[in-house]
């Protein structure tokens, strides 16, 4: 989760006591679902989440108290001031609320996208080393073929056997 990078981050480099509590908040947070998991449970119960969303709030109100905005300059400039990346991450933190704590209340979201960010960094390899797709229907091939791959392999089946299989005309049809 790239949250836990960023509160690792500014609680390393500017010593901001709300990043490591909400870092470890999060962290409570996913181990609690891992627990309910393991129970057999298919949700936490509703005070628990209620709970879990109070302390996350609190810890919010804490980060914004101790980034509080610039006053404007005096120098007459216009335009939008920057913010410390602290406020930013307060920000998108508070503003996409809901999505960061999904798992909460939606055990079959993750807790991070490690797997998309995995499936997204193949492309982003491959301009690297190329420098561009050399035409749109290349890069629509390249696309196409780790889709399927990373389709596959989160489906738990053989990637090679499911390769050979398309190469021969018949591939492997992933359930949905």
């Amino acid at each position: 989760m790239h949250h836990l990078r960023e509160l690792t981050f500014l609680y390393e480099e500017q010593q901001q006591a709300w990043t490591a509590e909400m870092h470890e908040l999060l962290l409570d947070m996913k181990a609690a679902v891992a627990q309910a998991r393991t129970e057999g449970a298919s949700l936490l119960h509703p005070l628990e989440v209620a709970d879990w969303k109070a302390r996350y709030a609190t810890l919010l109100a804490e980060g914004y108290q101790a980034n509080l905005p610039d006053p404007p300059p005096k120098t007459g400039k216009q335009g939008r001031r920057k913010q410390s990346p602290a406020r930013n991450l307060l920000d998108r933190l508070s503003t996409h609320q809901q999505a960061v704590l999904l798992f909460l209340d939606r055990f079959a979201v993750p807790f991070d996208n490690s797997l998309a960010e995995r499936d997204l960094r193949m492309v982003k390899v491959q301009q690297k080393v190329s420098g561009c797709f050399r035409s749109p229907a290349g890069a629509v091939a390249f696309c196409r073929i780790r889709g399927y791959l990373s389709t596959v392999r989160k489906q738990g089946l053989a990637l090679l056997t499911a390769l050979e299989q398309a190469l021969v005309g018949h591939p492997v049809s992933p359930a949905f």
